[in-house]
């Protein structure tokens, strides 16, 4: 056998798979590196896997045409559009070519089969949190009656989130919520994660911010991939948040997995934000209805008692009238005893005044007495001591300079005056004898 060209060899493949395969073939596969050209057609792989493991992958091409009619049935019927990880349900037509080699160009996708797949692997998640426990899990805690504070899960730029930040801030009586932005995807092959990783970030701060509460909003657009809401990641996230989670993703449809583990569902943004409306208004008749029947019980008591206060009065007047007569004959009778013993004691105090009258008087004409002599004695004493008393004895009194004698240092020489009773005679000093 002569040896063939591989343009040969390959024509051959061509034309056997050509002759031996059926037209078209219905296959089950997961779409993997889905992604459109710019000219409208879409590239993807179809692949067949046990667990984690690849077992077969074929490339698979979807032309523009064909594109818009099966994406637009497709959306119609399951309400999400053909995206990575999806498992469909493909009618392809075989194809091999000799530079591209092996490879299926889709027809046909089956919207139903995905429709049972998503139910089927949705009940799987629901029936796998249930086992763990975690269904009803956020369910357990007590929701505040007003919730003030609260952090929000959106898209910033998503109608919804506009819608109920407006409602909220907006509302006709005046009522204030706390709130905060947790920006999220909220579609597509990352929303889980971004989800995810929004709740983490709320844990974070929710002592911080004494947060009430947790909102998961999404509206404004279409009905589309809402398949994130499915995930088992994020429903466990949101069962084992430490406070109550509300969801409000605006769909019409069944409930999500995140509706099923959420604290309270809600079907748009704007019924949750009524909701936290009404809570503050249903608090606040039910405190208008506390205080009309406190206002009621308060009155009906003021009555009793006044009723009470006046019986009591009658009888105080009475208890008094007669306590009043008693304690007047009691002070009479202390006051006449009082008048008796003040009188007594006036007349004992009358005696003892007397008695110290006459001491204090014999006392002191003995103190005067006796003070009279001894002046009579300084008199005389003084008399003797005179300068004029001892002159008459026959004494003189010398002084220099107007100072007595004996008080200077005198000298010879010095002007002396002595005095006698009658003169006064000047000398000058010629001798001074030294004892």
């Amino acid at each position: 056998m002569s040896p063939l060209s591989i343009s040969q060899l390959t024509e051959q493949i061509r034309l056997t798979l050509e002759n031996e395969l059926e037209p078209v073939y219905w296959v089950v596969g997961e779409l993997a590196d889905f992604r459109l050209a710019p000219q409208g057609h879409v590239y993807f792989e179809l692949v067949e896997k046990q667990g984690n493991q690849v077992l077969a992958k074929i490339r698979a091409n979807l032309w523009q045409f064909t594109y818009r009619s099966v994406s637009a049935k497709f959306e119609s019927v399951t309400g999400t559009s053909l995206k990575n990880g999806m498992k469909v349900l493909a009618q392809v037509a075989v194809s091999y070519h000799p530079v591209y080699g092996l490879s299926v160009n889709v027809k046909d996708i089956d919207p139903s089969f995905s429709l049972g797949e998503r139910a089927r692997l949705r009940q799987e998640t629901i029936d796998r949190l249930t086992r763990e426990g975690l269904l009803r899990l956020n369910a357990r805690f007590e929701l505040p009656q007003v919730v003030q504070k609260i952090a929000i899960i959106s898209s910033a730029s998503a109608a919804g989130y506009g819608d109920f930040v407006n409602q909220i801030e907006q509302n006709p009586y005046g009522y204030k919520v706390y709130h905060k932005l947790f920006n999220s995807l909220m579609q597509g092959n990352e929303a889980v994660t971004s989800l995810v990783t929004a709740l983490e970030r709320i844990k974070a701060e929710t002592e911080l911010l004494s947060l009430d509460a947790v909102i998961i909003i999404r509206g404004g657009g279409a009905q589309l991939d809402l398949d994130c809401f499915d995930d088992y990641r994020l429903g466990v996230a949101i069962a084992n948040f430490p406070i109550p989670v509300f969801t409000g993703i605006g769909h019409e449809r069944d409930e999500t997995v995140a509706d099923l583990v959420a604290h309270t569902r809600l079907k748009t943004p704007t019924a949750v934000a009524e909701f936290l409306l009404s809570g503050f208004r249903e608090f606040e008749d039910n405190l208008g209805l506390v205080l009309q029947r406190l206002d009621r019980s308060t009155r009906h008591q003021l009555r009793e008692e006044e009723s009470k206060i006046h019986q009591y009065a009658l009888r105080a007047k009475s208890l008094a009238g007669n306590r009043i007569s008693l304690e007047a004959e009691k002070v009479k009778n202390r006051i006449n005893r009082i008048d008796l013993a003040a009188k007594s004691q006036l007349k004992i105090q009358h005696l003892k005044l007397e008695t110290i009258e006459k001491g204090l008087k014999k006392g002191l004409e003995n103190f005067l007495q006796k003070q009279q002599e001894k002046l009579n004695n300084q008199e005389n004493l003084l008399r003797q001591l005179d300068p004029n008393s001892i002159l008459k004895r026959g004494f003189t009194r010398t002084e220099l300079e107007g100072k007595p004698i004996h008080l200077t240092e005198a000298e010879i020489g010095d002007q002396i005056e002595t005095f006698t009773l009658n003169q006064k005679i000047s000398s000058t000093i010629t001798q001074i004898l030294k004892k």
